[in-house]
């Protein structure tokens, strides 16, 4: 049948252009249709809607508005008038080539304003295409996808073609006055999608990115924890954007008892321009937000923005982490001296070592006799604190540099969770243990082309975005929808990480595990692994249903400040699961070790200005298993809640019974007397 059709086509020798576009024919046809055609039309410019290889000046006639049904042309070569034409239009032609002779000044004297987006033009180089436009007497206007056909820069298309006064429909001088490389003043909005089987409350949720504003709160209860998400009234709503708005809308809470539990909030609305009636009234999406805050990344929460261009960084992006290798840094293993043997003359009788803490568990369980609890830290020989040791600290509290201090300096590098990242992507790349990783702050162009690659070749695309430096899951959120990612960067800067969303489960639950690392030393790098650790269980069975998103307790697993909690002793965990899973805990226990290691041997190859004589410090690392059960690293957390360690007894997984209320006897005995009680080195 397709033979036939091909053949009944083919009669008509002098095709330009041929439709087929949905034709019940084609769908009954294999993929060598189009070839067939092709060969059997040897004058054919345009099918279906696409320029062939073929295409000559009809088919600049045609998109130029010159040739259309009711003026097809004629036959004959030297009837074809381009002359006249002023505008047009080849965008998403599939050009693959256009230095064609039709295509030049000669042809086209009068060509003003041409549009050449959507088309790949990989047959011609940058330089050459610059080159043959430059020549156009006329040309004014130009459309182009940037990055592309004619390289990433803005201000490069400009520089080489001088006489354009417009580019993407941008003032050519103000695009070289603000310095602004990638442009698009035809933005086309986002609309909402869905599917016939998505329920409303689903499809509301999908779409309300579009129109959520927000604000923070902060009290002397919560300080800058507390994001506001709203809708404005149908017609704040129906404000579209422009850079150059004519109004601007910011919210106001009313507190007529002067508190927050008596605000009522408005939104106002004030125009920042002169206008009539009948303008339209717009404001700016991103006010105050510029090119170094990634603006135009940015408006990809509202519009279709140049994919192309985010391919492209995020290939860059890859390829820089390939590139990455890392020289480890020497270890060496407890030959970091006993503070003892370095303490200065006046403590040579052997005196307790006097230490100063802030943290309950520590006055209350360090009970050995060679410690001594005191209450003024400028007296203390340790100072154990969860605050900031500081310039400001040391000068207003009187700690000087001999005393030791659990803080390492620019342990930033691995506290924060944007320097984590930042440290094991300069140390490793991209290792199997780490999840992808952009700080929004910096690699959002990145993230929207990683994004974009998951969605084109059909793969989970399931983020969870976390704030820098917030604990307890505060300001956390999963999804997958990209508009919710970019826009959740207006609470706060974050890193987004893609989602474990295939987990190894506990008893159908979601699970992570918190180790506890000890370091003497970052040079040489002396650290230790706790045998202490426990598992942390989300409450709820585990889903990937999008209403689950919002439920803590299936997502989430730190249940110490919400949710309900429930201690599970880790050998009955262990006993379980190797159970459950057919597992050996002990080859899981392996590879967890040897990550751990790596991180801080990043740290510490990355960071060499961590090192410092006078720290001593522990860190939480929180780990979760994968379905293969490999360990992903979540975080490192400095000065960690040791609540579990001191209040339930364990055992070991090699060793005898580890007693909760020798957890901090055992941790100052490993950092400051060279003791090795219930902690492993690495």
């Amino acid at each position: 049948e397709c033979g036939n059709n091909c053949r009944e086509v083919t009669k008509f020798e002098q095709l330009r252009a041929l439709w087929l576009n949905n034709n019940p024919v084609v769908k009954n046809c294999d993929s060598q249709l189009e070839n067939r055609v092709l060969q059997g039309l040897p004058k054919l410019e345009i099918y279906n809607s696409r320029c062939t290889a073929k295409f000559g000046a009809w088919a600049l006639g045609f998109c130029g508005g010159v040739y259309g049904k009711d003026n097809p042309g004629s036959i004959l070569e030297g009837d074809y008038q381009l002359e006249s034409v002023s505008s047009l239009d080849l965008s998403d032609r599939c050009i693959h080539n256009l230095i064609i002779k039709a295509f030049s000044p000669v042809g086209l004297p009068s060509l003003s304003h041409l549009n050449i987006r959507g088309n790949p033009l990989e047959q011609n180089s940058v330089a050459v295409l610059l080159e043959v436009l430059k020549e156009f007497p006329c040309l004014q206007s130009l459309e182009v996808d940037i990055p592309g056909p004619l390289g990433e820069s803005a201000i490069d298309i400009l520089e080489s073609l001088p006489k354009l006064s417009e580019l993407n429909g941008v003032n050519a001088s103000k695009i070289l006055d603000t310095g602004k490389h990638v442009i698009d003043s035809v933005l086309q909005p986002l609309l909402p999608e869905w599917t016939a089987e998505e329920p409303v409350t689903d499809r509301i949720i999908s779409a309300m990115w579009l129109y959520l504003m927000t604000y923070r709160l902060a009290d002397e209860e919560k300080i800058d924890e507390t994001s506001v998400w709203y809708v404005m009234d149908e017609l704040g709503s129906a404000l579209r954007h422009n850079d150059e708005p004519n109004f601007r809308v910011a919210p106001f809470l009313f507190m007529p008892e002067g508190n927050l539990a008596s605000a009522i909030s408005f939104s106002i609305l004030w125009p920042t321009q002169n206008v009539q009636k009948g303008d339209e009234c717009t404001r700016d999406f991103l006010f105050g937000i510029g090119e170094e805050k990634q603006r135009s990344a940015r408006l990809s929460a509202w519009f279709h923005t140049s994919q192309n261009f985010f391919y492209k960084e995020y290939e860059k992006h890859c390829q820089k982490l390939q590139s990455k290798s890392l020289i480890s840094p020497s270890v060496q293993s407890s030959t970091t001296r006993s503070i003892h043997t370095t303490r200065s003359t006046h403590h040579a009788d052997g005196s307790p070592l006097r230490v100063y803490t802030d943290l309950p568990h520590v006055e209350e369980f360090l009970t050995r006799s060679e410690f001594v609890i005191i209450s003024e830290p400028k007296d203390a020989d340790i100072v154990w604190t969860s605050t900031q040791v500081d310039e400001d600290m040391k000068k207003a509290a009187g700690i000087t540099d001999q005393q030791y201090i659990n803080q390492f300096p620019f342990e930033a590098c691995l506290v924060m969770k944007h320097h984590l990242a930042e440290t094991v992507h300069k140390a490793y790349g991209s290792p199997e243990w780490l999840q992808p990783s952009y700080n929004l702050e910096t690699h959002l162009s990145q993230l929207i082309g990683d994004y974009y690659v998951r969605k084109r070749d059909g793969l989970d695309n399931l983020w969870i975005l976390k704030p820098w430096n917030m604990a307890r899951t505060i300001d956390t959120t999963v999804t997958d929808n990209l508009s919710s990612i970019i826009r959740h960067m207006e609470t706060g800067p974050k890193i987004c990480q893609k989602y474990i969303e295939h987990p190894a489960l506990f008893n159908g639950k979601k699970f992570d595990l918190r180790y506890i690392v000890l370091v003497r030393s970052i040079n040489p790098l002396e650290i230790f692994l706790s045998n202490v650790f426990w598992v942390r269980l989300a409450n709820n069975q585990y889903s990937l249903d999008k209403h689950s998103f919002f439920e803590y307790e299936t997502h989430f697993t730190v249940m110490n400040y919400r949710g309900r909690f429930s201690h599970k002793n880790t050998p009955e965990f262990v006993t379980e699961f190797e159970q459950e899973h057919q597992v050996k805990w002990s080859e899981i226990h392996l590879q967890v070790r040897t990550m751990i290691q790596s991180v801080f041997e990043a740290a510490a190859a990355v960071h060499p200005d961590m090192h410092s004589l006078k720290s001593r410090a522990i860190y939480g690392v929180d780990v979760m298993l994968d379905t293969s059960f490999q360990p992903k690293l979540l975080e490192v957390t400095d000065c960690p809640d040791c609540t579990r360690a001191c209040k339930y007894d364990t055992e070991a997984l090699v060793g005898g019974e580890i007693k909760g209320r020798d957890f901090f006897n055992d941790v100052f005995g490993c950092l400051f007397l060279n003791e090795t009680t219930h902690v492993s080195p690495l």
